[in-house]
């Protein structure tokens, strides 16, 4: 790509693509410096590192429009919700989303924009990508929480409240066995998250190595050494076990590495993010999310809506739900949020549509 010669004039439409681009520019060189006031140290340096970037590139702009640049003009309507949200929040979500905005930069088939530019834009890519993965491992755990709560709390409680209405019992039939599908279903779920951590930190727990060779060395026979194995089983290499179990056995006169004297030799800890957050904290939240989530197919009937109406209206408020939690799934994969609403919506109605025809032969049966 090369740019425009400086003795052609441009074109209006030319000049309208380039205006916008040094738009979109100052936009983005924005929002990585807001994104960087919010944070320190390493990662408040690559944030302001890509401020620059998107500042040369601004610069690019600048040369070719020249006397054309005029009045600055908005950016795209994304980097202005970008540009928002990072003045508001500076969340994992704006870093997902200026993923995708960087993703889908125009530089590779403009022929007005150089190739540095357009290889700038695949690595900055790339760099949010690291950024975004970093927040996302954070709340990685409790976002499936939340997620997995509230769609199951959705789908299972619309498809009973549909099964039930498509037997033809009364509306206030329909309601009782909503209310008990969701309380059910919340309980369920608290109970199950609570034996899950709890049983993953008794089984983490149980791994953990003690700290009996410390004792235990001073009284060990000398020629049947069973140290040794302790080390191998925790997975040093047998020279490393060996010197180990000397050094605990006094035939060495320095600790070779005094740290592994303060802690289980060799040992990975389990993934922080296993474990984050209490066996009761992870019930709750599976409660509460799976309550929210089911409650709403059962609103309209809350109301005293009665008849195809409230099932109509209940399935209404449960698609625009599911598509607001695929939305968001969307959004942090860094993929299309319209994509991924409409997958969630999909699977939600396709269960439901399920539950409806088995009312329907119930119905059939029963009458």
């Amino acid at each position: 790509m090369a740019e425009t010669a400086p003795d052609r004039i441009p074109t209006p439409a030319e000049i309208k693509r380039w205006r916008q681009y040094l738009a979109d520019e100052r936009a983005e060189a924005a929002v990585y410096r807001d994104l960087a006031k919010r944070r320190d140290g390493e990662e408040q340096a690559i944030l302001l590192a890509l401020a620059e970037a998107e500042g040369r590139h601004e610069r690019h702009w600048l040369e070719l429009l020249g006397e054309n640049a005029g009045a600055p003009v908005r950016g795209s309507l994304r980097n202005q919700l970008l540009g928002l949200l990072a003045r508001r929040f500076g969340s994992v979500f704006v870093l997902a989303l200026a993923q995708r905005s960087e993703s889908r930069s125009p530089y590779a088939t403009d022929v007005d924009a150089t190739d540095a530019m357009a290889a700038d834009e695949s690595i900055h890519e790339e760099v949010v990508r690291g950024l975004a993965t970093r927040g996302r491992i954070r709340l990685s755990g409790s976002f499936r929480a939340a997620v997995f709560g509230a769609n199951d709390g959705l789908v299972s409680n619309l498809s009973l409240v549909v099964g039930m209405a498509a037997t033809g019992v009364s509306s206030q039939v329909v309601l009782f066995s909503g209310m008990a599908g969701l309380l059910a279903g919340a309980l369920s779920m608290g109970a199950g998250e609570f034996v899950s951590v709890r049983s993953q930190r008794e089984l983490l727990d149980a791994s953990q190595p003690t700290q009996v060779t410390l004792t235990a060395a001073q009284s060990l026979d000398l020629e049947n050494n069973e140290l040794v194995l302790v080390y191998l089983a925790r997975g040093m290499t047998r020279e490393a076990a060996e010197h180990r179990a000397a050094e605990r056995m006094g035939q060495f006169s320095c600790d070779c590495d005094p740290s592994l004297s303060l802690q289980p030799e060799n040992f990975e800890s389990p993934d922080e993010h296993e474990t984050l957050g209490t066996a009761w904290g992870a019930a709750g939240s599976s409660f509460c999310f799976f309550a929210s989530g089911a409650i709403i197919p059962i609103l309209p009937f809350l109301f005293g809506m009665t008849g195809l109406g409230s099932l109509l209206l209940s399935c209404i408020l449960v698609g625009i739900a599911l598509m607001g939690t695929g939305a968001i799934v969307g959004l942090l994969s860094g993929a299309s949020p319209l994509w991924r609403g409409l997958r969630q919506l999909a699977i939600g109605m396709g269960a439901a549509a399920a539950t409806y025809l088995l009312g329907l032969a119930f119905g059939g049966l029963i009458a």
